[in-house]
């Protein structure tokens, strides 16, 4: 059972800009470095998906600090193609490649010999509920593995748009249709369907007000179906439900994680569908390694304290992006009993 304590440590931690190679490329990120004589190891914090502006605006400083108290040094950085890292970035990076890269920056910690660098744990959220194992796999000496809000192994976007639609009150039937619309809509992309099939199939769906805030107002033009289509076309995909896998066999892959998992997660999560997450983890990771559970019943994906856990309501209602008290506390506490 991990009880939550409060800790009162206060490490101070240097900034200090970092840069690594991948593909050539230069990635800009930042090192939260503690000395020597406190370091414990060292933690990488992985994104969600979406763009990066992490270093200038200060992504997960409470997270970071938290880390740090505990006795572990961080490093983040941004994605290709985002503020100061080269390169072009890419909605569409595989899997497999964002762990690539993140194993590129253990190796340059490694060679640097940066403090924390001989125990490297992971932090992510997310998206990061992919990544992050396949690191673990791929790189096979990661100490532990912290996971917020984490993914099963298809498209979560179905379960989005039904969770904040309910909270528009449609009636069951629109929503069925919209839900309907989507997954056919996926069908004709990735089976290489026209832009004027896709268009017909999606009616109500492009239609709907939350789909349109989603998309910004923007609708797709025919040069930019086919841009799609042709990087769909090649991914993994379940035509019973419309849905991307976005791991194969992914049970497997987190049957195969052999280092402690503290999974958090927030009940008023309308973006991933938590519960089956969850499930998912109790079965793979409960099986084999030592994992940890904890949800908090009035937080949303991003843990931030939320009435409904929609998709734009802390923006609608000015609501404060704060976490819930214990949040900080479980990561800290179950830091300690690690050691």
């Amino acid at each position: 059972m991990l009880v939550i304590t409060t800790f009162n440590l206060i490490v101070k931690a240097q900034n200090e800009p970092f840069e690594f190679e991948y593909k050539g490329v230069t990635l800009d990120g930042v090192l939260n470095r503690i000395s020597q004589s406190n370091t414990k190891g060292l933690v990488l914090i992985i994104h969600g998906s979406g763009k990066t502006d992490a270093v200038a605006k200060d992504y997960y400083k409470d997270i970071r600090k938290t880390l740090n108290n505990s006795g572990y040094s961080t490093l983040m950085w941004d994605k290709m193609g985002c503020v100061k890292s080269g390169g072009t970035f890419d909605y569409y990076q595989s899997v497999e490649d964002s762990a690539a890269e993140a194993i590129a920056a253990i190796n340059t910690l490694k060679k640097q010999n940066i403090p924390g660098s001989h125990a490297v744990g992971l932090w992510g959220i997310s998206r990061a509920g992919w990544v992050n194992p396949t690191i673990i796999n791929a790189y096979g000496d990661i100490k532990f593995w912290i996971s917020v809000s984490g993914v099963y192994a298809r498209e979560n976007f179905n379960y989005l748009l039904e969770q904040n639609l309910l909270l528009e009150d449609l009636p069951k039937d629109s929503i069925d249709l919209i839900l309907h619309e989507w997954a056919q809509g996926n069908r004709i992309v990735h089976s290489g369907g026209s832009f004027e099939a896709a268009q017909a199939a999606t009616i109500h769906l492009r239609q709907n007000g939350f789909m349109q805030r989603f998309n910004d107002g923007r609708q797709i033009t025919k040069k930019q179906y086919k841009d799609f289509q042709k990087r769909f076309m090649d991914v993994s995909f379940d035509t019973t439900t419309g849905q991307q896998i976005y791991v194969a066999n992914f049970e497997a892959l987190l049957s195969q994680v052999n280092c402690p998992v503290l999974a958090i997660f927030g009940e008023k999560d309308k973006n991933v569908d938590w519960r089956r997450t969850k499930t998912l983890y109790e079965k793979t990771l409960g099986a084999n390694t030592n994992l940890t559970i904890k949800t908090f019943p009035n937080a949303n994906h991003n843990l931030f304290k939320a009435k409904t856990g929609g998709f734009y309501e802390l923006e609608d209602e000015k609501l404060p992006y704060e976490h819930p008290e214990e949040y900080l506390a479980t990561i800290s506490d179950w830091l300690k009993e690690l050691n």
